[in-house]
């Protein structure tokens, strides 16, 4: 394969990761952690980079010749280099965002043995399971695909198409958290990407402005400022009502 065919490849292997990514997000977000319909995160269109990285990154792996003559060793090395490289995609992630930009897209605080919040045992765990889910099944299918998509090149026009969307979304997407990045420089906070999204839909909701827009989320009749301080009220008060409902039982204590 020569180094056009691979950059080709790796552009259609990020397609399908991006894509895939998101639907799984979303699907996640409505039934087990927001359980509300949540366009998952920074940008607009229905693409996420990290996935779009993380199948690109382990398709890499399994092309790395590793030969023990065991099978059952070599299945075991293999998944253990994804799960390492998915839980480092995704530790390098929220570093820049949370770092960089004060923008929290996930937040693992509340779980055992976190490190800053971005990454956790758990989640590196689960990485594991789908890591061993994408080896033992889907990458023969992945397999397939390259090859097909190298027998049949023009279908990159439809990759490139992708991509002009795609930059065109980043370049918005960067805009946008630009002005929130400066916002929490300013108030000196971190703000959480998906409590921003759902405080915007949950008052558009119940002021029954209209139906909250699910591909634009910070679309509002308010501006993003307005939004960005109704969040941080928001978070205050959340903040304010935990930390009593944390003392309430020493008060208890010294009243008895």
């Amino acid at each position: 394969m020569s180094f056009v065919d691979g950059l080709l490849v790796a552009a259609f292997l990020f397609f399908i990761g991006s894509v895939s990514g998101w639907c799984i997000e979303v699907l996640f977000r409505r039934f087990f952690s927001a359980k509300k319909w949540i366009n998952p995160g920074f940008l607009t269109g229905p693409y996420l980079p990290l996935y779009g990285f993380g199948v690109t990154g382990l398709f890499a792996v399994t092309l790395l010749p590793i030969e023990t003559g065991n099978y059952a060793l070599d299945s075991v090395i293999i998944i253990a280099l994804m799960s390492v490289l998915m839980t480092l995609i995704e530790y390098i992630a929220g570093l820049i965002f949370i770092k960089g930009m004060k923008i929290k897209l996930w937040d693992y605080s509340d779980r055992l043995g976190n490190v800053q919040g971005i990454i956790c045992p758990l989640f590196s765990f689960l990485w594991t399971l789908v890591c061993a889910f994408y080896y033992f099944v889907i990458d023969p299918f992945v397999i397939d695909a390259v090859v097909w998509f190298v027998q049949h090149i023009p279908f990159a026009f439809i990759v490139g198409m992708f991509f002009g969307v795609f930059f065109v979304d980043l370049g918005h997407s960067i805009n946008l958290t630009a002005k929130i990045t400066a916002f929490a420089k300013k108030h000196d906070i971190v703000v959480s990407f998906e409590k921003l999204k759902e405080s915007i839909k949950d008052k558009i909701e119940r002021l029954g402005e209209r139906k909250a827009n699910f591909i634009f989320p910070f679309k509002s009749t308010d501006t993003l400022t307005q939004n960005l301080d109704n969040y941080r009220r928001e978070q205050d008060a959340a903040l304010h009502a935990e930390i009593c409902e944390e003392s309430a039982p020493d008060t208890d204590k010294k009243d008895k």
